[in-house]
């Protein structure tokens, strides 16, 4: 490790109803199956193993056509031995089991993953005989939709509306920030539903293409023979035939939150409502203009998990392959999206955090899929060069771009307020119980690294998965914890790279790469006694309050800190390259710097030097300091500002550098000061 000292780390659905999102891609399952039948002969009989799922072996590969209904019979006569010994496969290599004739834990693989929540709720053999096997978790969970829609807003209310009816695929476009009307008319996306309204509708709305769109439009993510068709050719094909979230709905059965009491009850008052709908007991309110959008058939309007949001997340991860200069606020924006589904009343939080689990696995398998490789190198590749091309940007200045509005204009220009809303909403309401060692620990599901594959695309697939491993959620979320832990994964945590270095991490930025290849900032705060070696001519930037023990070796290009801890607890090595030292920066440990190599700093008039090392400092004598004045601070002549401070330094820099004027350095056994003459 360079420089450890051993010290302790810190610590394709479409438009309308849930139901009806996800109707499209369903079709090619559909066929010959009467759900609700098929619902009573086989999830019904097999709830007990619902709740309690074994281990089981996943087919390798299947489609559509070949897969058919498992029976009950087939169902309850799998011997338990064979079960418990087969290991069951990776949710990346059995997706294509998630269709309407497996609904089953042990037939699909969505359901499987999933599973976390039979540790909640028992699937009953109707719809409205479910049991809550944790009713404090359920409680809490109808209790907060019954606030948030008690306390709704109007405004609140008809944004619900508008991203119920509109395609979810348009909405998450919003993500994209200054980028986003460059989008919808590259891609030719276009929507019918842009306001709600003032009372409830005469019948059932879905979005439709308005009569003034331009020729060749398409809702949601665009035409496919646009000059973005690629990308939305890939948002499509990441919401195809098995991305559905209607099986884990009839699977697992949870009601919608305005039919269930705050326990989690069926209670029928006997009643029609005005519209002609059952009445039941509840405190969730419906949005008024969504009464009449409302399912018909509880058996076949469940709950969880959440179509919408597994569409939406479904949408945003897809262009955030495609336009990663925007990950975390596309992932911000399913968030937003997502929560309007319990604002609405039409879902509860359980449900919205099961659409986001599953969502993950699925954007994960159809992205990691042999068969989507040319299409998302495409969708990449033809993104950068459209968005470069109108905005006159490059691959280094995108991003600049991409983030150059504010908040009056860019809803997600803000990462901290981003932050804030996304990761309340990971867990809502859901319990943390204590650890209980291997069992929880963070084990990254296969073909999860792909989801960051252009976000972190100069670190290699072992380390995609580190970095995901650390900034996973900590165990102990129930129905987080199910089968490979997809709902633990941190998505907008990951994408500002590393949470701890475990082990040296060999990090390689080259500047000729372009994009985040050539830079990127980590602005994490990274714990961990392991220890970072940056290579390449790149240039990488810590912005975080770090506290990794194992040091920090510079071997070329530039190594860029943006806090005072961003460095961690240990030695620092500067052997080639520079060191670029924006704000005051405190090494914990000793401090060299070799022949050839510089020290970039800024000084900004605090009076603070620029570098205090806790233990020593060594210089080569062939080394160079380059010393800014930050902004408009000129310091009065005859000033002494201090640079480095330290218990003791040996050596000397072969030039010091100040504001572009060579400068005569004061040395003392205990720093360097420079005088301004």
């Amino acid at each position: 490790m360079p420089g450890a000292h051993p010290r302790p780390p810190r610590g394709r659905a479409d438009i309308g109803t849930d139901a009806d999102a996800d109707a499209g891609t369903d079709a090619a399952a559909t066929a010959g199956i009467d759900r609700r039948v098929f619902l009573r002969g086989s999830v019904g009989v097999s709830a007990g193993l619902i709740a309690a799922p074994a281990v089981v072996a996943w087919p390798a590969t299947a489609s559509a056509s070949t897969l058919t209904a498992p029976t009950a019979t087939a169902t309850t006569a799998a011997p338990a031995a064979t079960a418990a010994t087969n290991a069951s496969a990776a949710f990346v290599d059995a997706y294509t089991t998630n269709v309407l004739g497996n609904l089953t834990s042990e037939t699909n693989a969505a359901v499987h993953i999933l599973d976390g929540f039979a540790r909640v709720w028992k699937t009953g053999a109707a719809w409205d005989t479910g049991t809550p096997l944790m009713p404090e978790v359920l409680r809490a969970n109808m209790r907060y939709c019954a606030r948030v829609t008690r306390r709704r807003t109007d405004a609140e209310a008809r944004t619900a509306f508008v991203h119920d009816r509109q395609h979810q695929s348009y909405a998450v476009i919003a993500g994209l920030g200054p980028l986003a009307d460059l989008y919808r008319s590259g891609a030719k996306a276009v929507t019918g539903i842009t306001s709600a309204p003032d009372g409830i509708p005469a019948g059932r709305i879905n979005d439709t293409l308005p009569a003034d769109a331009p020729a060749g439009s398409a809702l949601g993510a665009g035409s496919h023979s646009s000059d973005l068709g690629k990308v939305a050719e890939l948002v499509d094909t990441v919401r195809g035939p098995f991305a559905s979230s209607n099986p884990s709905k009839l699977a697992y059965q949870y009601p919608r939150p305005w039919r269930m009491t705050e326990g989690s009850r069926i209670v029928a008052t006997g009643a029609n409502d005005e519209l002609g709908f059952p009445v039941y007991e509840s405190d969730v309110v419906v949005v008024p203009q969504l009464l009449r959008q409302r399912g018909t058939d509880p058996a076949d309007d469940g709950g969880f998990t959440s179509g919408h949001t597994n569409a939406f997340y479904l949408a945003a991860l897809s262009l955030a392959y495609a336009v990663p200069e925007r990950f975390q606020e596309l992932v911000a924006r399913a968030s937003e999206l997502a929560h309007t589904r319990v604002v609405s009343g039409m879902h509860s939080t359980v449900d919205v955090v099961g659409g986001r689990v599953l969502a993950t696995a699925l954007a994960a398998a159809a992205l990691a899929d042999p068969a989507n490789a040319g299409l998302k190198a495409a969708a990449r590749a033809q993104a950068a060069a459209y968005f470069q091309e109108r905005t006159g940007s490059t691959a280094d200045t995108l991003y600049a771009y991409a983030h150059a509005a504010g908040p009056d204009t860019d809803p997600y220009a803000d990462r901290a307020a981003n932050r804030a809303a996304v990761e309340p909403r990971l867990t809502y309401v859901l319990p943390k119980r204590a650890a209980h060692g291997a069992h929880d620990r963070m084990s990254v599901p296969k073909g999860a690294e792909v989801l960051l594959e252009t976000r972190l695309p100069y670190l290699s697939a072992a380390q995609r998965r580190e970095v995901l491993r650390t900034t996973a959620l900590p165990a102990g979320y129930v129905l987080l914890d199910g089968f490979e832990k997809w709902g633990r994964l941190n998505l907008f945590a990951a994408a500002d790279g590393y949470g701890a270095f475990d082990a040296d991490a060999h990090v390689t930025l080259d500047a000729a790469a372009g994009g985040f290849g050539a830079a990127d900032t980590w602005r994490n705060d990274i714990g961990g006694r392991g220890g970072l070696v940056k290579r390449g001519s790149g240039t990488l930037c810590l912005a975080g309050d770090n506290a990794y023990t194992g040091g920090t070796a510079l071997e070329e290009g530039v190594l860029a800190t943006a806090s005072a801890s961003a460095l961690g607890h240990g030695d620092v090595r500067v052997g080639g390259g520079t060191l670029r030292v924006a704000s005051p920066l405190r090494v914990r440990g000793a401090y060299a710097q070799a022949s050839g190599t510089t020290l970039e700093v800024t000084l900004t008039g605090s009076g603070a030097p620029a570098l205090t090392v806790d233990r020593r400092v060594l210089l080569d004598r062939g080394g160079r300091l380059v010393v800014h004045l930050a902004g408009s601070y000129r310091p009065r002549r005859g000033t002494t500002l201090p640079v480095i401070e330290t218990r003791s330094l040996r050596g000397r820099f072969a030039e010091v550098v100040v504001n572009g004027a060579h400068t005569k350095p004061v040395f003392t056994s205990r720093g360097l000061s420079i005088h301004i003459p």
